[in-house]
């Protein structure tokens, strides 16, 4: 048992003693806070100076992955400019083909329109008679030049046997001649045991029956229509597949694979200088 005295002054050690620990305590705590800011501010020059290890290791894992992003955006670039070159190939390319296309029908027709033209000089040449002093005449009329201040109608013939002027118009020669050309062709047709006969004229046979109809195309017993795929084939060169876009009465438009777009004549069909046949695949 211990009086109030002891007490008192037990309590008072008690008391001292945990105010001594509680300044230790607090001068621990800021020492701790002085060495911990110590530490941050120097991590922080180390960062600042580019020596941290934590700052080392994200820049270097970063640079390889800039490094990788530029290498791959170095191959987009160049596939993209040998996609492009090989694009601006490819047009150039299709251009030409659709020219020379182009100019082998445009030659097929100017050749077609002229064989036509002489078949029909031939025609009008076996079938008309027509001696030459007449179309040298006719020839030397043209040659000559005419006089601007004279008049073309003949002026009127007075008779005395007659009241009044009648009037007397000369045909000119070209007249002559068509007048005769078209009564030969009468006199051929009507009458043909009064006209020598001539040697007959050797027509251009077609070889392969072609024709349009309704839109559609006939041709060596098949029928084609728009959208249908065929195989064009021209002697000497590869077949080409097509589309066909637009069917007229005398030509048929097609497309390529390319998208270039040509025409046929049907007249060139029936010569064979062009065939097309259905393209299953």
């Amino acid at each position: 048992e211990m009086d109030d005295e002891d007490c008192e002054r037990r309590r008072m050690e008690c008391l001292d003693e945990m105010s001594n620990l509680e300044k230790q305590f607090t001068d621990l705590k800021d020492q701790l806070y002085k060495e911990r800011l110590s530490q941050v501010d120097a991590k922080l020059q180390e960062v600042i100076a580019g020596k941290a290890p934590e700052y080392l290791e994200p820049l270097a894992a970063l640079q390889e992955n800039m490094q990788i992003r530029t290498k791959v955006a170095g191959i987009y670039r160049e596939l993209c400019l040998e996609s492009v070159k090989n694009k601006y190939e490819c047009e150039i390319q299709a251009s030409r083909q659709h020219c020379e296309s182009e100019k082998l029908l445009l030659y097929d027709t100017v050749q077609s329109e002229l064989e036509e033209k002489i078949r029909r000089l031939e025609e009008d040449r076996h079938s008309i008679d027509i001696t030459s002093e007449l179309w040298n005449d006719e020839l030397q009329s043209r040659k000559k030049r005419k006089d601007p201040f004279s008049p073309d109608k003949k002026k009127p013939v007075f008779s005395l046997t007659f009241p009044r002027p009648y009037i007397v118009y000369m045909l000119q020669d070209l007249d002559i001649l068509e007048d005769w050309t078209t009564i030969r062709k009468a006199m051929a047709t009507l009458g043909p045991h009064r006209v020598k006969p001539e040697p007959p004229v050797k027509l251009e046979k077609h070889l392969h029956s072609a024709r349009s109809e309704e839109g559609r195309l006939f041709y060596d017993g098949e029928w084609y229509g728009r959208g249908q795929t065929i195989c064009i084939d021209k002697k000497d060169e590869c077949p080409t597949s097509a589309i066909i876009t637009t069917i007229n009465h005398d030509e048929v438009w097609f497309k390529r694979p390319d998208g270039s777009k040509s025409k046929l004549y049907i007249s060139q069909l029936q010569k064979g200088k062009y065939s097309i046949k259905h393209n299953h695949n």
